[in-house]
């Protein structure tokens, strides 16, 4: 099975998998229904303060990566989060959501990415 992003904006591509929003703020104008959503999981996002310095900027992406891994690995529900995506990954894909415009310098991209170092069989 795999583990995918999709920027919620976007038509859905896959509604078979388990769908997961990773921002802690909802996208505006996307509707609770519309979205198909299986589980927002805000808790996991990157804090304000530090996605507020980040800004999107693709020049402060590196930084950005290393202070939001170092917030994951602080974060006490990273390791249920963890067990979720692994959980679910057996039954079929998983589609981690989010709102960024940016689709190679967001959070999604290094939560994807802490996924699978810390899952192993991906």
């Amino acid at each position: 099975m795999q583990l995918k992003l999709e920027r919620i904006y976007d038509k859905p591509q896959d509604l078979s998998g388990y769908r997961v929003l990773v921002d802690r703020l909802w996208p505006r104008g996307i509707s609770k229904v519309n979205a198909k959503l299986d589980e927002w999981e805000k808790e996991i996002a990157p804090s304000k303060e530090l996605r507020t310095w980040f800004s999107h900027d693709p020049e402060k992406f590196p930084d950005f990566k290393e202070k939001y891994v170092a917030e994951l690995d602080a974060n006490p529900q990273t390791k249920d989060f963890v067990k979720l995506i692994g959980d679910q990954l057996k039954n079929g894909n998983v589609i981690l959501l989010y709102g960024a415009k940016d689709r190679e310098h967001n959070q999604a991209v290094v939560l994807k990415q802490y996924l699978t170092d810390h899952l192993g069989q991906l």
